[in-house]
């Protein structure tokens, strides 16, 4: 099945624009495409106390669980920064509990995109030692 990138750039481009980011005015928005074929969005949601912002890779992702839309595909970042942004460390980690091989575009608002896997943005995920013993 063909990923579809053009939709999910779309998406994330105009959940981009209600991010609430007054502390880093750093806007994110980020889709999930997921198991159903559905398309779940969120962008970066700040507080005054830091440790209690999300990023919109974690929030698109709590979407899907939340609405039941199956394992991610694909995941589409989008920022406008230059060269595009990828997932932060604890994004790769959230996003690695639900696929190991994730494509992910990212994307600025000037169409420049680079395309990643999560195992090769996250080569050393952590596993929990019942885990590795299955591996």
């Amino acid at each position: 099945m063909t990923i579809p990138w053009d939709e999910m750039i779309t998406a994330a481009t105009a959940v981009r624009e209600r991010a609430h980011a007054p502390y880093s005015r750093f806007k994110v928005g980020a889709a999930v495409w997921c198991g159903d074929g559905s398309i779940a969005v969120g962008c970066n949601v700040e507080n005054r106390a830091l440790p209690l912002s999300i990023c919109a890779e974690r929030t698109a992702m709590a979407s899907a669980v939340a609405g039941g839309s199956g394992a991610p595909r694909a995941v589409v970042v989008v920022t406008d920064a230059d060269p595009p942004a990828t997932p932060c460390g604890m994004c790769r980690e959230f996003l690695r509990e639900f696929a190991a091989d994730l494509p992910i575009l990212a994307v600025n608002l000037a169409g420049n995109r680079r395309e990643y896997r999560l195992d090769e943005l996250l080569p050393h995920a952590f596993v929990l030692p019942a885990e590795s013993e299955r591996r």
